[in-house]
């Protein structure tokens, strides 16, 4: 793997963090979707931790590869270069402000919507765009796949009730390539090694599909609030429940808080394919997974409200409860 350089540190800033990690932390769960009994696994992974390890995934790691070379290319690229993408709003390429309320964090990142093609400032933008459509048709079919098995382990039919949001051709999905450089051991020492990438926050949509290189720096919270690090696996996928899919299961599937903490040695190269329903979608707990006489935990939204409301939130803000209140008032 090519090797980044490494930017100059005034382009980023960073803050420091002063939560706790577990000091016995679980197993991260893992779900090998060649077992018979995969859809259980995930369903309890998604009820524990709102969060899980695939492996036997079926996406050619020739797709995976060519994606991550092709990024580190662009990432590499100087500062002047990779503006020509376009600034992020949202969409585009970004440099240390995540949003437009005053996060920061020690990453820079490509933001893209799925079904549109993306203008790329690199030599060869043709090869670039070849690497991202493969990547996403291939990890938007394991997608669809790992939302028809939540619904068959919830024993909703049809099983595309889920899937069937993200192949619609309205299907509001983005795809993320986030680039953390290393960061100065002067600046990790000043931090108590505690450098912010990407600040916490949960995921608005169903589900997140995460890759990343072999760095490690992501951390999930546990429902104590305490914090765990992922170990890092570039062969396998990550999956996040979402607050759109904790709302559809009316809170059996709880949203995982996460966050990305800075590496001083290596640089960490992520890809997220965030899995939207179309805005106009209408957000609800489905009927047939209200047990009894089970009151719904939350009111029906349409997606582009929801999207709108969190993407005008701090990161780390409750984004659910903060709708919520916002809609009452």
């Amino acid at each position: 793997m090519v090797i980044l350089s490494k930017p100059a540190i005034e382009q980023f800033s960073y803050v420091k963090n002063k939560q706790p990690a577990a000091l016995f932390p679980p197993l991260i769960p893992i779900v090998d979707l060649s077992e018979p009994d995969s859809k259980h696994q995930m369903i309890k992974a998604c009820e524990e931790f709102g969060f899980f390890k695939v492996i036997n995934h079926g996406v050619p790691m020739e797709f995976i590869s060519r994606l991550e070379s092709e990024a580190t290319q662009f990432f590499s690229l100087p500062l002047s270069e990779k503006e020509k993408t376009g600034q992020p709003k949202p969409y585009g390429y970004g440099n240390r402000r995540i949003g437009p309320n005053g996060d920061v964090g020690w990453v820079e990142y490509l933001l893209l919507m799925t079904n549109q093609d993306p203008n790329l400032a690199t030599e060869n933008p043709d090869g670039f765009r070849v690497a991202l459509n493969n990547y996403m048709a291939a990890v938007k079919k394991l997608a669809c796949e790992i939302l028809e098995m939540v619904a068959d382990g919830l024993k909703i039919q049809p099983r595309n009730v889920l899937s069937k949001l993200m192949m619609d051709e309205q299907s509001d999905s983005v795809f993320r390539l986030n680039h953390y450089p290393p960061c100065p051991e002067d600046v990790v020492q000043s931090s108590n090694g505690n450098v912010i990438g990407f600040g916490e926050h949960t995921d608005p949509q169903i589900i997140s599909v995460l890759r990343s290189n072999n760095t490690s720096g992501l951390q999930i919270s546990l429902r104590d609030g305490s914090w765990i690090s992922v170990p890092p696996d570039h062969h396998s996928f990550f999956i996040n429940v979402g607050d759109s899919l904790q709302v559809m299961t009316n809170g059996r599937f709880k949203s995982v808080k996460h966050r990305v903490l800075a590496n001083s040695v290596k640089s960490r190269l992520s890809m997220i394919y965030f899995c939207g329903p179309p805005m106009s979608e209408k957000i609800a707990p489905l009927p047939c997974l209200m047990r009894g006489d089970q009151q719904s935990l939350y009111k029906e939204f349409t997606w582009f409200d929801y999207k709108t409301s969190a993407y005008n939130s701090r990161l780390a803000d409750n984004r659910l409860i903060n709708f919520e209140k916002i809609a009452a008032s």
